[in-house]
């Protein structure tokens, strides 16, 4: 079995089956990023805060109040959030608000939660 490597780049494919548009595959840097943005995105608590900071931005204390969680615990998980840039702060005097990195996270947190919470489907009968 021969396996492919993609290169970091984008890679265009065109295909019989694919239609008129070219299939754009991410190179492989892009998709180990997006790996690494989801894997933290992924923890419970991450995630909520995450939610939160979608409905605009937040200082730590008062997402800490939110969460009902201890502000270092908080103040942690923003700085595991920013370290892969899905989320930003910007000092205020004392203060330091977090908001979400762009719109593109935006998109794929509320996505994400509102694919969660649909009711399942009924899996296909074999």
């Amino acid at each position: 079995m021969q396996v492919q490597h993609y290169p970091d780049e984008v890679v265009d494919c065109q295909h019989s089956h694919a239609g008129p548009a070219p299939l754009r595959l991410v190179g492989a840097a892009a998709l180990a990023r997006a790996a690494a943005m989801l894997r933290t995105a992924a923890d419970p608590e991450r995630l909520r805060l995450l939610q939160l900071l979608s409905h605009g931005p937040r200082c730590v204390s008062e997402l800490a109040d939110l969460l009902n969680q201890p502000l270092p615990a908080t103040s942690q998980r923003l700085r595991v959030l920013r370290s892969e840039r899905l989320v930003h702060g910007a000092r205020d005097g004392r203060h330091i608000i977090y908001s979400l990195a762009d719109r593109h996270v935006s998109d794929l947190i509320l996505a994400v939660l509102a694919h969660a919470d649909e009711p399942s489907a009924p899996s296909p009968k074999s």
